[in-house]
């Protein structure tokens, strides 16, 4: 009797005070975030729950977001621009700039070589007598692309004649004019006094028409484009 009375006693105090297990010595406990329960303390799990952004806490896949300079693997040797690559870059420029094709830039350079002066000065004066440039440089529009598309619709005249073709090549004395139409005088009046910093010397531009006159050939100095043109006529040689 008194052996299983001992027993009990025994049994009953190594179950009342018996402390809970721990795994491994890890220290982690359990915290709820925004509705998502994830482990904390001192090791991190690569298996932790994803919190709303979907981005994962643990650092190397938060590190995984940052752009960085240089593409994944060994450290890449830094190569220097050939003057190829040079030339092509500065011939670039001239297409972006003023929207040209490649098939167009070489048709301006075939005239601009048999043009006697310099040929690199002689192709940027033709590309700044293009239309749709002299539409942008009045100041009638903001950009090349939205001049080259009022052309296109058909919204301008050249000394009285309705055109379409953008790369027209304009000449001192030619008046360019919008359309007779309400809407088309109202939406380039308006367009017409916000921006006259690319308005060019070799313009004169008439707020109330609206209307352009060109009093005078350009010329070189009158290029806004920052460029080695000289690199771009060895290129176009090749």
């Amino acid at each position: 009797m008194w052996s299983s009375e001992r027993k009990t006693t025994t049994c009953g105090r190594s179950a009342a005070g018996a402390k809970p297990a721990q795994s491994n010595g890890s220290r982690a406990s359990e915290r709820t975030t925004g509705g998502v329960r994830e482990r904390v303390g001192k090791r991190h799990s690569l298996t932790a729950a994803v919190p709303r952004n979907n981005v994962p806490r643990f650092a190397g896949a938060r590190k995984a977001f940052d752009r960085r300079p240089n593409p994944p693997g060994p450290p890449a040797r830094r190569r220097k621009v050939s003057n190829y690559g040079l030339a092509l870059i500065e011939k670039q420029k001239i297409k972006y700039y003023y929207g040209l094709r490649e098939k167009q830039l070489r048709t301006l350079f075939d005239k601009a070589r048999r043009m006697p002066g310099n040929t690199g000065e002689n192709l940027l004066t033709l590309c700044e007598r293009r239309l749709d440039n002299v539409i942008r440089r009045s100041g009638m529009t903001l950009t090349r692309p939205q001049a080259r598309q009022g052309i296109a619709h058909r919204h301008f005249q050249v000394n009285g004649r309705t055109v379409k073709t953008p790369s027209i090549l304009v000449r001192p004395g030619d008046i360019v004019t919008v359309r007779n139409r309400p809407n088309l005088k109202r939406m380039y009046e308006g367009v017409a006094g916000s921006d006259v910093t690319q308005r060019a010397e070799f313009l004169s531009f008439d707020q109330s028409g609206p209307r352009i006159t060109v009093t005078a050939m350009p010329d070189f100095g009158d290029v806004s484009l920052p460029v080695d043109v000289g690199s771009v006529v060895a290129f176009l040689n090749r």
